[in-house]
């Protein structure tokens, strides 16, 4: 296990977490965002300390225990870090999230479909009390209550990767059993943060986008669960160039066709049925959703009951029913990121503390460590990442002719046939046959190949 010195900082990490360091320029991702102090440990130093916890598989008291504690800073420094106010973090992850994009996105074909992904998920902490902001919330998923936070998560793919753009833990103003720290500075990003974790989510996502946008990440269309498919907040994603693709369900959001305002049920009746193509695709209707937005809903059976169906919708009207459910389907991903983040990364598990900035703090650098495996993932599986060695290398295995390397072949089965009596000549009457059934064309390429008993 390699060990984190302080002496030794431009050596304290793994090699293969260093190269994607420098590749993405974390540590000047950090200065830019305003990660600086004074004296004592740098900032880049306790944000690797705390990045590397999890491949240790030990948490920050487990590590002390059984490492020399001379290695390492202490438990003070590393939390008055995390819980520092004045942070901008939500900086610091834009700048991360976009440069992965940008060099994810070099690999990425134009004519590749890239989307953004909204969705939420739930942040439990469920034995905490004194939590700054704790809320009681309802888990959809489960259908239960928990104490914690709604992760309400941006996020980019191309459909191979996901990075992660922005979040917010998002509190509530009914449930919510502890207030905002009165010691808390009200000009620091950590208040402002608290104001947000108190707004409805459809106020927040076009924040998100605008600041995603600033950062030069591109996409075509917005993918969203049926939570957020209301008209309010398309007709504010549509504003900003973006078109939108979610599911819908059964509420009191109606839609306009030939002059009728229909519920969703009444959409399906008014529907004319999809013949040929796929078998799950149903129905499709285009209808105008109050106030005039135009829409396509595609209505597909329902794999667990046969008798129901769900409804995608889409802004964009010049795409095809099977592209709509196959750009939606992109949105597991996220789905994907968040099991990923709990499960492996150590997500609402790591560090208990008990203020509003430490849960935000943690939670980008647990984001950071995502953005981390899922570039270095992409470099191991896109051969485009191995520059030209790759491609003269795809060009000398083209330059074998393949006439020579079935002479090659051959020449091999002979080889091996002769090392036994009876399978050798099983094996030599068995190639001089295919040979003898093969096409006169390859015969007429290989004059000399022959297979003597």
């Amino acid at each position: 296990m390699i060990m984190l010195n302080h002496n030794h900082e431009q050596n304290q990490l793994p090699k293969e977490i260093m190269t994607a360091f420098k590749e993405l320029k974390v540590s000047q991702h950090l200065k830019k965002a305003g990660f600086t102090k004074r004296f004592g440990f740098s900032c880049r130093y306790l944000f690797q300390i705390v990045f590397c916890l999890v491949f240790y598989q030990k948490n920050w008291f487990r590590l002390l225990e059984s490492s020399p504690k001379e290695l390492f800073p202490g438990k003070d420094a590393v939390y008055r870090f995390l819980n520092y106010a004045r942070f901008s973090w939500r900086n610091f992850l834009s700048r991360l999230s976009g440069e992965a994009v940008k060099v994810v996105a070099g690999l990425t074909s134009k004519s590749r479909v890239k989307v953004f992904i909204i969705d939420d998920s739930a942040y439990e902490r469920n034995r905490s009390k004194k939590v700054e902001l704790l809320a009681r919330l309802r888990d959809h998923a489960k259908n239960c209550y928990y104490l914690g936070f709604r992760m309400l998560t941006l996020g980019w793919s191309d459909g191979h990767t996901f990075i992660p753009l922005d979040f917010s833990l998002l509190s509530s103003q009914n449930s919510r059993i502890n207030g905002v720290s009165k010691a808390i500075d009200k000009r620091t990003c950590g208040y402002k943060r608290r104001l947000e974790a108190l707004l409805p989510a459809p106020e927040i996502i076009p924040n998100m986008l605008d600041r995603a946008l600033a950062q030069g990440v591109s996409a075509s269309y917005v993918l969203m669960d049926s939570w957020y498919t209301y008209a309010p907040l398309i007709a504010k994603i549509k504003q900003r160039g973006l078109d939108v693709i979610g599911m819908v369900k059964a509420t009191n959001q109606r839609y306009r066709v030939g002059g009728r305002l229909l519920d969703l049920k009444g959409l399906y009746q008014a529907a004319r049925p999809v013949l040929g193509g796929r078998r799950d695709v149903l129905r499709t209707v285009i209808a105008q959703l109050v106030p005039d937005i135009a829409v396509k809903v595609v209505f597909v059976g329902h794999r667990a009951n046969p008798k129901e169906w769900l409804a995608i919708l889409s802004t964009d009207l010049s795409l095809s029913e099977e592209e709509i459910i196959r750009i939606y389907g992109i949105r597991w991903d996220i789905e994907t990121f968040f099991k990923c983040t709990k499960s492996l990364l150590r997500l609402q598990k790591e560090f208990k503390g008990l203020s509003y900035d430490m849960q935000i703090a943690h939670t980008t650098i647990v984001f950071s460590r995502y953005i981390i495996l899922a570039w270095q993932h992409r470099k191991n599986t896109d051969e485009r990442t191995f520059g030209g060695l790759f491609f003269e290398w795809c060009e000398e295995v083209k330059a074998l002719d393949w006439t020579v390397a079935l002479k090659q072949l051959l020449e091999i089965l002979n080889e091996l046939a002769g090392k036994a009596s009876f399978i050798g000549r099983f094996v030599k009457s068995q190639i001089q046959q295919w040979i003898a059934n093969l096409p006169s064309s390859i015969k007429a390429c290989l004059p000399n190949l022959c297979c003597e008993g």
